[in-house]
């Protein structure tokens, strides 16, 4: 930040509380956070203050009028930490707006190797005074003593001591630090410099050890981030040319150009060109998806084969990476209740700690002990009974849950959810679209009469079908496109709504019917009604075909369980976890899926009766509800975890504690063993 900058800052101050966003170099733990959270909100003119250690981010509000921005800045320098700021979501907004490029980040300097990192180069430097110290004590003890080690211990209580007072005069007086210097300075007193030396190196590696684990968790967000790309190829409205632009400059609606071998700079949908995408970066799924027009793309995937026209539908703020960096920044700024309890009890229980360690140096010795023997026994007793271990393990396990999950797919929204997925008792499935592929798919082909062959039955039907677009209509279509079978010219074509679609084939009228309306044509025997009786019986939709007044045979559709479903059921039935289906389609459909996949229904409800369903199963134990579409979106909301399929809605991801982004039932086992 230039000198110019900062006086007109300080000169004219905005007035009212301005939202301010700041990265925060150094910045490693919950307890580097909840000192710098400390030290900041007890600046008059700040308010919301809220840190994220895991992406390094600073987010307040600031009255400038009573606290100019430099001295805020200043407050965490002394800290020990860079600061460096950031745009927020209201520059993003109104830059937006504008049609104007976002404002630019400050440029983050890569991060040095851990071995040019300062906590590192300390390490190394007390590492070597304490083997050297240990070289001279043993070379010659009467010389050197215990002195040998003094120079070790001096320097970590310098480092350490410094940190301690400034953050003990920015409100956080029990703090590591604190307890740190006190304890190596009480070493040194009683003449115990080698065990000083030894505490100051060992809690030295421990940081470096933090900077390691930070610094994996804050690459994992990095490389999310580096999935989309930084320029795109933008095709201009006046005349059709392409030129290049940032891709964070995208506008909904503008038409983008995707090269085989590109990445995809931005969410949008295909208006010219088919191809293969890899999605594998977003969804985990490891097998390329034929894409066409009309399908939507995400940003970040990767183009195969074919070069494709892309129109934007969200902008970078708002596209699918950006979306998942803020649920996993939002997830780890979120404690749990674990975590948030123990923040409470070490507030409370390290000044105690501090108070009996220091009675336990100082009440023997003034009743006759001897002062050497007690203080050491106090020192001893402050740093075993120090809360560091407690107020770090939590944050740790929280953060690496949420990554391991995140890096297959699971992505869930903060500890408190990762928490309570592990205590459920009961998953409550919504059938289509999560249990089932959504879709239907032609099961079962039957032909009555012995001069027709299942070819051609399917032939006359995708025939009729071919201008429809009912979903039995497009199931036909499909199985008649993969099965090679050509569609024949047809004329007359009308639709019967909610009974049959009728067209003239080859000069004959062939009708697709239900079997209902069907009778009304054409007179099925009694083995063709049996077989049509059963087929439904299994949950299966059937149409009948019939030419002229001859019925030819029977095509039976249903929305098919996923692949994996029976396998997530069973899975979660080994980890003690109840399964059971919500469903507002029919109770024959919803029967069938469930007695095939091996769980409890409750069918033909509709959302209110879903809540209801949910509520009494809350009652007895806690619940999960796993939805895709936005009809689910109240269950979700209503469950003690609502956990949405990748594929499904905005609103049921946006209402869900969790996503499986990878549309796999068997995943929901997963998140249940991840949160034990």
């Amino acid at each position: 930040m230039n000198q110019a900058a900062d006086a007109d800052r300080t000169s004219f101050p905005t007035s009212g509380p301005q939202a301010l966003r700041y990265r925060v170099k150094g910045m490693d733990c919950p307890t580097c956070a909840g000192k710098i959270e400390t030290a900041v909100s007890r600046l008059p003119g700040v308010a919301d203050v809220r840190v994220n250690y895991g992406s390094q981010v600073l987010d307040l509000a600031l009255d400038e009028a009573a606290t100019p921005r430099t001295e805020l800045e200043g407050r965490i320098e002394r800290l020990g930490y860079g600061v460096a700021p950031l745009p927020t979501a209201a520059d993003l907004a109104v830059a937006q707006a504008s049609g104007g490029a976002p404002p630019a980040e400050t440029v983050e300097e890569p991060e040095p190797s851990l071995w040019r990192s300062r906590k590192a180069l300390l390490g190394l430097l007390i590492g070597a005074l304490f083997a050297a110290g240990f070289l001279v004590e043993r070379i010659a003890p009467g010389l050197a003593g215990e002195y040998a080690y003094w120079p070790g211990a001096l320097v970590g209580l310098a480092y350490y001591g410094r940190r301690a007072a400034v953050a003990a005069f920015a409100g956080t007086p029990f703090s590591i630090e604190m307890l740190m210097s006190v304890a190596t300075a009480g070493a040194l007193a009683i003449h115990a410099a080698e065990e000083a030396a030894i505490v100051v190196l060992l809690f030295t590696v421990g940081e470096m050890l933090e900077v390691v684990a930070a610094g994996r968790a804050r690459a994992g967000i990095k490389a999310l981030a580096a999935l989309v790309p930084k320029t795109a190829r933008l095709v201009d409205k006046a005349d059709g040319t392409i030129r290049e632009v940032a891709a964070a400059s995208l506008a909904i609606g503008q038409v983008v150009v995707v090269r085989p071998g590109d990445r995809v700079p931005a969410d949008g949908v295909i208006t010219d060109g088919a191809s293969s995408l890899d999605e594998s970066p977003i969804t985990g799924e490891s097998v390329p998806k034929p894409k066409e027009v009309g399908d939507p793309v995400y940003a970040g995937s990767v183009n195969a084969d074919g070069a494709l026209q892309v129109r934007v539908t969200k902008t970078a703020a708002d596209n699918t990476v950006a979306r998942i960096l803020h649920l996993v920044e939002e997830a780890q700024a979120s404690k749990s209740p674990t975590a948030r309890f123990i923040d409470r009890f070490s507030a409370v229980y390290t000044p105690i700690a501090f108070a009996f360690a220091a009675a336990v140096a100082v009440v023997p010795p003034l009743l006759g002990a001897d002062w050497g023997t007690w203080i050491y026994r106090g020192l001893a007793l402050l740093l075993i009974a120090c809360p560091c271990a407690l107020v770090l393990s939590t944050p740790a396990a929280i953060a690496s849950g949420l990554a391991a999950g995140a890096r297959r797919g699971l992505l869930v929204k903060g500890g408190a959810a990762l928490e309570v997925i592990g205590r459920v008792r009961t998953v409550a499935f919504d059938k289509t679209g999560t249990l089932t592929a959504g879709r239907p798919r032609v099961s079962d082909i039957l032909v009555f009469v012995r001069d027709a062959s299942e070819r051609s039955l399917l032939g006359l039907a995708a025939a009729v079908e071919s201008g429809s677009s009912h979903p039995i209509a497009r199931a036909i279509l499909d199985r008649a496109s993969a099965d090679g079978v050509p569609l024949r010219p047809t004329r007359d074509a009308r639709a019967i709504p909610g009974k049959a679609v009728s067209a003239t084939v080859m000069g004959q009228t062939v009708l697709v019917a239900s079997p209902r309306h069907a009778a009304e044509s054409a007179r099925l025997g009694p083995e063709a009604e049996r077989a049509v009786a059963d087929l439904e019986a299994g949950g299966k939709t059937v149409v009948i075909v019939v030419r002229g007044a001859e019925a030819l045979g029977a095509v039976a559709v249903r929305d098919e369980p996923r692949a994996d479903a029976a396998a997530g059921i069973s899975a979660l039935r080994k980890l003690g976890v109840r399964s059971v289906m919500l469903t507002g389609d029919n109770r024959r459909t919803g029967e069938a899926v469930a007695s095939e996949l091996g769980l409890d229904v409750k069918a033909e409800l509709l959302p209110q009766d879903k809540l209801a369903e949910i509520a009494a199963l809350k009652a007895a134990a806690p619940v999960a509800m796993v939805g895709d579409g936005i009809n689910d979106a109240p269950a979700l909301a209503a469950a003690s975890v609502g956990i949405a399929m990748g594929g499904g809605t905005d609103a049921a991801l946006e209402t869900a504690d969790a996503a499986v982004l990878n549309d796999r039932v068997g995943d929901v086992a997963a998140l249940v063993s991840l949160s034990r």
